[in-house]
């Protein structure tokens, strides 16, 4: 059998992971070993934390919705659910900026929804 030398490809396989640990701290940034196990860790949590900034959003535009539309004289499910009766169709993070940021619009959309 032929024997195959892996210098190349193993040094490509590791500048590739060194690469990717720039500016970790103490030996995870050079030593192999430790930036192989420092990546799988960073690479695991970035990937979970994607999916959970969402969720964090989704609370955040909630609570925004809710602490606006309660001095209006409604609470937050019932507002969703005449918007959903009244088939106006616009999601909680646009909600959340226009309560935070156009008052006013927010308000008429609020009184048109619960006037019916």
């Amino acid at each position: 059998m032929v024997r195959v030398k892996k210098s190349t490809s193993a040094r490509k396989h590791r500048k590739h992971l060194l690469k990717h640990a720039k500016g970790f701290q103490w030996g995870r940034k050079n030593k192999f070993k430790l930036a192989k196990d420092a990546l799988r860790h960073a690479w695991t949590y970035a990937f979970r934390d994607r999916k959970a900034k969402k969720r964090t959003n989704r609370q955040l535009w909630n609570t925004h919705i809710n602490g606006s539309v309660r001095p209006l004289g409604i609470n937050y499910s019932r507002f969703i659910k005449a918007l959903k009766d009244n088939k106006i169709e616009i999601d909680r993070k646009i909600l959340s900026q226009l309560a935070e940021k156009q008052s006013e619009i927010f308000k008429k959309i609020v009184e048109s929804v619960t006037a019916k």
